[in-house]
């Protein structure tokens, strides 16, 4: 265990504000604790001398040694009260009052207090706000919910107080138990990264999950869970939305990925196995928590009923999982096994008077299957058939040949005892055929986690000086938004810019135009002005006598659209072979939690239509990079699709790479687009760049 075991396993637990009265929060804790805690309880109150039979103390320092207390005092004496503990020698603390920053200014400083007290003091505090906590291998329920946990392998943790007490009373009902439960409130001290960490550490918990509403430090928990899920699986379901994202919008990057597609990207890096609902979470909980770990994809199913087996194969269908394809030996055995009725392909139908004896022998077959990684019994009820004797045969084979195998046994009370059964060996029971093949996915997508390498970020050598030089522009305008007149930012980290120059003048237009070889596009340069081609903004292919009426054409059109838009003049470009390339986009907008999110997909005007986009959080490593580029629907365009020329990709993914470094150097780049990055045969070139700084920040990067 780590730094946080005595939260989980202390000898003394003192209730600060314990009271018999009836209906009172203090009351129930102290009930809840006296009535299971394997340890001393101490109840704290200075207006009492005995509570609920128990010696009450008038403080933390004429009490005995208190390994963790629960705090439950009105909030304006909750930082008076800790302090107390504090000077005691406690280190480790639940505050269950709420009135914090939940309630307004007058909360949010009573919990920076309360934040400033525990590093002052280097407390271990859950919540405030919180139902509290518990542990069940020593009976601890500090909480003022209704229910104990039951003894399990799973350890929870959840945002919502009320999420608990439900979950528990659905657990109980269902035979599920756990190993830690916390309610982590306002998280103004510990957050869910912590318990990863500590959870991470404790061989007693199999299967990591939680309810959470947000992360605070998206980097740091992904940092935590990547190393956490190497053995221990993390199963989340994510609720609510920030409107971080929505309020970005100023870039394509903003507009596309918003704060979801930053949590989405940000657990699948982390190895977290995200539910969508309640229900999936202890589907995967309880499959990951009791069953081997599944060596192919290959699904088994054994039925005794024709229709579910069908669900069960489309169940699989919809899953990453396939249907095994069994070998001509298995095949052949089958039909030797089970009578002349029945189907020896996959599923396997016994047929309707099949007995335990059938069903078993089906499964010992398919189980010995070389191409059979897990397997599905599904049986629905009839007269010739045990339930109880066939979960026992169930477990006989999952023994034998250690290879992970669900149950869905139709019914009702029918099966109740054998699920008992099954669950006491670790293997779940679902009456829906689907949630047992989504558990059997769940332990086939945890299997690939653990197999999963993450590569370190490449370091490339770049001119890091020059960058800043060009972020401090912003800090000389009115906005603090640069475009393609700072070009050179990309130059300054090895991404190609075709050759051009931003003018002011249409004779210096035309002088830069007859230096480039060929005809060239020319752009409007406005901060102002997002989508250029819409206004009639971009010309391409002009040729050199005719640049220097393009450039007064393209400025009155800019004016006739925003009389009070900032011109910073035209860009004068070479024009590039599109014939043969294709245009990318590749950005970055900056999440509030999470940091860098990296964006690739298919750019120029079909960027925000057909959003065909991969989502990373920086910094990424070439692995990563190269995932994106083939996550996109458009990557056979890129491989070179019906003819083409293939574009070289390595230059694509050495692209993502460097603008991850530019992102995670400058943390004041708060949204960048390269759009589009023109993708060729012959390597990349930037087109076009827009991006937003954030001068504060600028001025505490180092060049």
């Amino acid at each position: 265990m780590g730094r946080l075991s005595a939260l989980f396993d202390p000898d003394t637990v003192a209730v600060v504000g314990a009271t018999d009265r009836e209906g009172a929060v203090g009351r129930a804790i102290l009930e809840n604790l006296r009535d299971g805690f394997a340890g001393e309880v101490v109840p704290i109150n200075p207006s009492r001398e005995e509570v609920l039979g128990l010696e009450c103390y008038q403080d933390a320092q004429s009490a005995p040694p208190i390994d963790l207390a629960v705090v439950v005092v009105p909030p304006d004496i909750v930082i008076e009260s800790i302090r107390d503990l504090a000077g005691a020698g406690t280190e480790n603390v639940v505050v269950i009052t709420a009135g914090f920053a939940e309630t307004g200014s007058e909360g949010a400083e009573r919990e920076r207090q309360l934040r400033a007290l525990a590093d002052e003091h280097d407390l271990n505090v859950v919540g405030p706000n919180s139902l509290g906590i518990m542990a069940t291998p020593n009976g601890m329920n500090a909480t003022f919910g209704p229910e104990d946990a039951l003894e399990g392998s799973i350890s929870f943790m959840s945002q919502s107080g009320a999420f608990i007490t439900a979950v528990l009373d659905w657990a109980n009902e269902q035979g599920i138990g756990f190993q830690d439960v916390v309610s982590l409130g306002n998280k103004t001290v510990l957050d869910e990264t912590d318990f990863v960490r500590e959870w991470g550490g404790d061989p007693e918990t199999d299967v990591i999950i939680g309810y959470l509403e947000d992360i605070d430090d998206g980097q740091g928990f992904i940092e935590a869970a990547r190393e956490v899920t190497a053995d221990t699986p993390i199963v989340l379901v994510k609720s609510g939305r920030t409107d971080a994202g929505a309020q970005a919008a100023s870039s394509h990057t903003g507009a596309i990925a918003g704060s979801e597609r930053a949590y989405e990207a940000g657990l699948d890096q982390a190895g977290v196995l995200r539910a969508r609902s309640v229900q999936e979470l202890f589907d995967y909980a309880r499959a990951l928590a009791g069953l081997p770990q599944p060596e192919s994809d290959g699904v088994a199913v054994v039925t005794n009923a024709g229709g579910p087996g069908v669900l069960t194969t489309d169940a699989v269908g919809d899953s990453r999982l396939e249907m095994a394809s069994f070998a001509d030996e298995t095949i052949e055995t089958l039909a030797e096994a089970l009578p002349e009725e029945a189907n020896v392909y996959n599923p396997i139908d016994a047929i309707g008077d099949a007995d335990v004896e059938r069903f078993g022998e089906a499964l010992e077959i398919a189980l010995a299957d070389p191409n059979v990684g897990s397997a599905v019994v599904v049986a629905a009820p009839t007269a010739v058939l045990s339930y109880d004797a066939l979960a026992e045969t169930v477990i006989e084979k999952l023994e034998e040949h250690e290879t992970p195998v669900v149950t869905c046994l139709m019914g009702g009370k029918r099966a109740r005892e054998a699920e008992a059964t099954l669950r006491e060996s670790g293997i779940p029971n679902y009456f829906d055929p689907s949630r047992a093949v989504s558990g059997l996915d769940a332990l086939a997508r945890f299997r690939d986690i653990r197999e999963l390498r993450t590569d370190e970020p490449e370091r490339f050598d770049v001119d890091r000086e020059r960058a800043r030089d060009i972020l401090a522009r912003a800090t000389r305008r009115d906005d603090n938004r640069l475009g393609v007149e700072s070009m050179d930012l990309l130059e300054a980290y090895g991404i190609p810019t075709p050759q051009g120059e931003i003018v002011d003048d249409p004779d210096r237009a035309r002088e830069v135009a007859e230096g480039i070889e060929g005809d060239v596009v020319m752009k409007i340069v406005s901060p102002d002005i997002s989508h250029k081609s819409d206004i009639g903004g971009v010309t391409v292919g002009v040729a050199d006598e005719d640049v220097y009426d393009a450039y007064e054409d393209l400025v009155a059109r800019a004016r006739n659209y925003q009389p009070d838009a900032t011109i910073l003049g035209v860009q004068v470009q070479e024009m590039l072979d599109l014939e043969t390339a294709t245009e990318t986009i590749v950005g970055m907008n900056r999440d509030p939690q999470f940091g860098p999110l990296l964006l690739f997909g298919l750019g120029g005007i079909f960027v925000e239509i057909l959003e065909d986009t991969a989502v990373r959080v920086a910094p990424i490593g070439e692995g990563e990079a190269r995932e994106m580029v083939d996550e996109i629907k458009a990557a056979p365009l890129l491989r070179g699709a019906r003819g083409r020329e293939p574009a070289d990709v390595e230059r694509v993914v050495e692209t993502i790479q460097r603008l991850s470094q530019l992102v995670t150097d400058f943390p004041s780049i708060l949204e960048l687009d390269v759009n589009p990055l023109v993708a060729g045969p012959d390597g990349v070139q930037a087109i076009d760049l827009r991006l937003t700084v954030d001068p504060n920040e600028l001025d505490t990067e180092e060049p």
